[in-house]
């Protein structure tokens, strides 16, 4: 991914993975493995909840998210703890032999975290907090805090985090952001439906609904968009109220983002990353993010699969497929970008992952079953770690 493919290229490593040779093959040798298909750098997920692996076929789609929150509320502890963990680490197991390398997860407890402690796949996990009414904002606080001195105790790297801006006061947000500013990582759920910005634009629409009927509090209602709103909150923190918001800022869906929020993200945050999670989007909503108008502003666009609770698989190629076949301009070699060096650079991995270059171990991942001759997938299309 910093450079242009290789026809018939070869890679050289050595036992631990570590890449000592690129280029392209003039002669065989004994030594020579051959594989047909394309090699690529092990692919970073950038948004996914693995503790909710357990929930895969239990969720109508084209709820919308007012209808995909009830249903997470009545299925979240459908399974007991045993089956909720054996199915977290049968997927991740799955997503390392398929070529993650990498993940940004989302997490909303410590069910995960021995599991992702002894896995090969590394995760920044993102302990993501919720939390509608204002008086509760330092009650919430204080636990994930110690949510998060958990997360240290088993070895891996986490950030508190806030979730949206229609699941919190604006109190909470605030200072769940400062905490994630704090350890340099924050991953937001960003426009996801409409009906989040019908909220905060206008203070009606099925989530305000659904948010009264439960005698819960909404958003403040500011005529701007949902982005607009969560850069105006963090202006609030007092270490971020003058220049650029410092900080790795990923914005997750943008389903429903426009040319606005952009530019306003693009003015006022330091180092923004927009993850895309198709095919949840289809999902939930028969919907997909305005992909051409983020790529003629030159966004850091990062890949996602989202969670089993809002698609049939978490397969970083099926996303590239579903992109292919709503968006058939975008070359695959910029897609694998996005799955790859993108969310790398978003994690500060990128001297280890996201490239094939001499040095790195970024894991060696085959796509196979392509179209070779106009560089497409083809349904047929799988990835499988080679190394």
């Amino acid at each position: 991914m910093n450079s242009k493919p290789i026809p018939k290229g070869y890679l050289c490593i050595d036992e631990s993975g570590t890449i000592t040779e690129i280029g392209q093959l003039k002669e065989e040798s004994e030594s020579t493995e051959f594989y047909n298909g394309i090699i690529v750098p092990g692919f970073v997920n950038s948004h996914c909840h693995i503790e909710l692996s357990h929930l895969v076929n239990c969720f109508e789609q084209d709820s919308g998210m007012a209808g995909f929150i009830r249903q997470i509320n009545r299925l979240r502890n459908s399974v007991d703890e045993d089956g909720r963990k054996q199915a977290t680490e049968e997927q991740m197991n799955q997503l390392y032999k398929s070529g993650v390398s990498a993940m940004a997860d989302i997490s909303n407890c410590s069910e995960s975290f021995a599991i992702k402690a002894k896995s090969p796949l590394y995760t920044r996990t993102f302990l993501e907090v919720f939390g509608s009414e204002p008086q509760d904002a330092p009650k919430v606080i204080a636990g994930v805090k110690d949510l998060h001195q958990v997360s240290k105790e088993a070895g891996i790297d986490a950030a508190p985090t806030p979730h949206s801006c229609y699941t919190m006061s604006r109190e909470l947000l605030r200072d769940a952001s400062a905490a994630g500013l704090e350890e340099g990582f924050i991953s937001y759920h960003n426009q996801e439906s409409w009906e989040e910005e019908e909220l905060v634009k206008t203070g009606t629409g099925p989530l305000a609904e659904e948010y009264r009927s439960r005698g819960l509090s909404t958003p403040p209602v500011t005529g701007g968009s949902a982005l607009r709103y969560f850069i105006s909150t963090l202006r609030k923190i007092e270490k971020h109220s003058e220049g650029k918001i410092q900080g790795q800022i990923l914005l997750v869906h943008n389903t429903f983002t426009n040319k606005e929020s952009i530019e306003s993200a693009l003015a006022e945050l330091e180092n923004p990353y927009w993850a895309i999670c198709p095919m949840s989007n289809l999902f939930i909503h028969r919907a997909l993010p305005p992909l051409e108008l983020m790529r003629s502003n030159n966004l850091k666009i990062c890949l996602g699969t989202d969670s089993l609770s809002s698609n049939t698989v978490l397969s970083m190629v099926d996303e590239m497929l579903t992109l292919q076949k709503y968006f058939p301009s975008v070359p695959l070699e910029e897609m694998i970008q996005w799955a790859t060096i993108n969310g790398a650079e978003f994690l500060k991995k990128e001297s280890e992952l996201g490239t094939l270059e001499v040095g790195k171990k970024p894991g060696i991942v085959l796509i196979e079953n392509m179209d070779l001759q106009n560089m497409k997938l083809t349904e047929k299309s799988t990835s499988r770690r080679l190394a």
